[in-house]
């Protein structure tokens, strides 16, 4: 089951114009929807999400049409944004049972299997007891999938889900939304390059409301082999290379400024080959647009 999006737009009351005629074609799997805070990522999600009405445009699930069938959409649909809110009181297993019961698992005997199973799968059974407003961010991002995957969604929208968690906790996060990618469509909307480079088979960017490219993470790596450079140089001289080369990114390491920049041959002047990284290609599409 694919997720077709077909000239969307959307422009707000006070005429920001957060999306511009897009179209995505989005298959089974993990796929990675990059851009910069503003870029227009959240409206799309919530447009699909049918939290958000779009101008102009068309969406289908499979043979969903999402813009006119919403509530078929919902039966299959689960949607994790970046702020959510429980109740902090609430024990994990009892607002889980809440939810699921809410997603129409009425018998109690299968119930309690599916809760059980699913907090199991994300590490939460041995705190099932505890109250949510003593979890950690990591934790209750555990939880958010938890509910996110009751009732067996085709499609799971996952918006900005590693923001603010420590290395390990994303991690954990990493391996758990590889396992529940690889017969639904799972949706990554973020702006850490990194989660789409790990967890991504198929990847789009999107800036100022359009898409400025749709791809393959490898085939991203493979189209910038051998034109990516880098050199070490003074701080005060950045603006002159910036207005000689095609830089894309800077860094500082233990006090020294290197510059990456876009180069079909060898630029020389002291540069050296780099080993491309998805983080090239995101910056190098971005400036390019």
């Amino acid at each position: 089951m694919n997720l077709e999006v077909r000239n969307l737009s959307k422009t707000y009351a006070n005429g920001v114009i957060a999306l511009k005629n897009i179209s995505l074609d989005i298959p089974t799997g993990m796929f990675g929807l990059l851009g910069p805070n503003g870029a227009g990522k959240t409206t799309l999600m919530r447009i699909v999400a049918t939290l958000l009405e779009a101008d102009s445009g068309n969406i289908h699930l499979g043979n969903i049409n999402i813009r006119k069938e919403k509530n078929r959409l919902k039966k299959v649909l689960s949607y994790l944004p970046q702020e959510f809110g429980f109740y902090p009181k609430a024990r994990a297993y009892d607002l889980l049972d809440h939810f699921a019961m809410l997603k129409g698992i009425k018998d109690r005997k299968n119930r309690k299997q599916v809760i059980e199973h699913l907090l199991k799968r994300v590490n939460l059974w041995d705190v099932r007891k505890q109250k949510l407003g003593t979890f950690s961010g990591g934790m209750k991002q555990r939880f958010g999938i938890a509910q996110a995957l009751l009732g067996n969604p085709q499609l799971i929208i996952v918006d900005e889900p590693t923001a603010g968690l420590d290395p390990a906790e994303r991690n954990r996060f990493h391996n758990l939304l590889s396992e529940i990618g690889e017969d639904i469509v799972v949706i990554l909307s973020t702006h850490i390059v990194e989660d789409v480079s790990v967890l991504c088979t198929n990847m789009a960017v999107i800036n100022k409301g359009e898409i400025v490219l749709q791809e393959k993470p490898l085939n991203v790596l493979s189209d910038l082999k051998g034109r990516i450079w880098e050199k070490k140089i003074e701080k005060m001289k950045f603006s002159d290379y910036e207005k000689k080369y095609n830089v894309i990114s800077t860094r500082l390491f233990s006090g020294k400024t290197f510059i990456r920049i876009y180069n079909e041959e060898n630029p020389d002047n002291g540069f050296s080959p780099c080993q491309p990284a998805l983080e090239d290609g995101y910056f190098y599409h971005l400036n390019k647009n």
